[in-house]
């Protein structure tokens, strides 16, 4: 085994978005952590975007900066969970027993596969059965599927949109399995997948979603739903996760691909702007009092709308299937027909370009000099020749 092999497996790093929550929660900028490990700031932003990964004593220095060192394995930390800060039941649902991890997955991936009661076989001391890929996605899916129609749909104000954004989400994470079960947090996986359809700007083109739905009928609902959409929506984004899921700063940061500065200075514009609209957050001038209330109330407002008709797990996966081989289908008939026509086009082309035979043409003048004095011409000419000699005084150029 090499010395970067060891060092992989001796230390082992968590995602790349983990990493920057990791540094951020350091309070590390990429500057102060390329200068200890010995790299450039750009290598570090390869390493937290994933298109690179430290090897050797970088790696070692690396793990140990920002707090691995070693002990997470297989994608996993010792950090808390994201709803750390706590979650609304509307919203999210924490677990509360530990996870029966499947083979070929991460820790990760089968903490969103288990129950909110333990069974007998997760109950300590106990054989952990391993589950098979098709049984973790669909614990994956009932688990959060509801929370996370409720979340999609306090992000648009519509229910169809909601829906589809929810479908289309766990359609591609079963697309993506293998990367999705060895992800840190499957769940936060497939809600990043989710808002970023939803909040696709190229829905305001279809007719069906280009309005809200009606407000809920419970009082006070309607005022905050309201000014949620009227939000921009990377601030509505931003204010959903922090106050409505529950993550922490440098998390939202990460999920919304912002800095963690740009992401507090939406989430204060956010709340002041919900707050003018929201009599009760206007009166609480306190930080943390606002995101208590504001928990509260986006809970209460996703209870106040009950979960459309979503497919089974069974359905996700096999229409995620279906539309993996229709597209690998077009794709294979598309090349087939470019590669028909270039080979229609080889045949039938010529083999040889020859010139057309000379035609004559006709009504065009012919090449000629200067046309040929006539005797008036000539007299003329003649005439102003000698009237530069013998006419009245005037500057003659003297030749010599």
């Amino acid at each position: 085994m090499t010395q970067g092999a060891t060092d992989t497996a001796s230390f082992p790093l968590p995602s790349p978005k983990e990493l920057r929550r990791l540094r951020e929660a350091k309070s590390l900028s990429e500057e102060q952590v390329a200068a200890a490990v010995g790299v450039t700031p750009a290598t570090v932003r390869s390493w937290e975007a994933g298109r690179a990964s430290p090897r050797g004593r970088k790696r070692v220095a690396y793990a140990k900066l920002i707090g691995t060192g070693g002990t997470e394995a297989r994608g996993t930390s010792e950090s808390p969970p994201s709803g750390a800060r706590g979650k609304p039941a509307g919203l999210t649902k924490p677990s509360s027993s530990p996870a029966p991890a499947a083979a070929g997955t991460s820790a990760g991936a089968a903490e969103t596969a288990q129950t909110d009661e333990p069974s007998a076989g997760n109950r300590p001391g106990a054989p952990v059965p391993a589950l098979t890929p098709a049984e973790a996605f669909d614990a994956l899916y009932s688990k959060n599927a509801a929370a996370l129609f409720r979340q999609t749909f306090l992000l648009t104000g519509r229910r169809n949109l909601s829906r589809e954004a929810v479908e289309r989400a766990f359609e591609q994470a079963w697309q993506r399995w293998p990367e999705v079960a060895v992800d840190r947090d499957p769940a936060g996986w497939v809600r990043a997948a989710a808002y970023e359809y939803a909040v696709s700007p190229w829905h305001q083109l279809r007719r069906a979603h280009r309005h809200p739905d009606p407000p809920p009928a419970a009082p006070g609902s309607g005022a905050l739903l309201e000014a949620l959409l009227d939000l921009p929506p990377s601030y509505r984004r931003t204010l959903l996760l922090y106050d409505g899921v529950g993550l922490d700063l440098p998390e939202t940061a990460a999920e919304t691909e912002a800095s963690t500065p740009a992401t507090a200075s939406r989430l204060r514009n956010a709340r002041a702007a919900v707050a003018e609209q929201v009599p009760e957050l206007a009166e609480t001038s306190w930080p943390a009092g606002q995101s208590a209330l504001l928990q509260e109330q986006l809970g209460a407002l996703a209870l106040t709308q009950p979960v459309a008709a979503m497919p089974t797990a069974h359905a996700i996966r096999d229409g995620s299937e279906h539309k993996a081989r229709l597209w690998t289908r077009a794709a294979i008939a598309l090349t087939a027909l470019i590669a028909g026509i270039a080979l229609i086009t080889m045949v039938t082309s010529p083999a040889r370009y020859g010139s057309p035979p000379a035609e004559r043409v006709g009504g065009v003048p012919p090449r000629s000099g200067p046309q040929r004095l006539t005797p008036q011409d000539l007299t003329l000419q003649k005439k102003l020749h000698e009237e530069l000699v013998r006419g009245p005084a005037r500057l003659v150029p003297d030749l010599k």
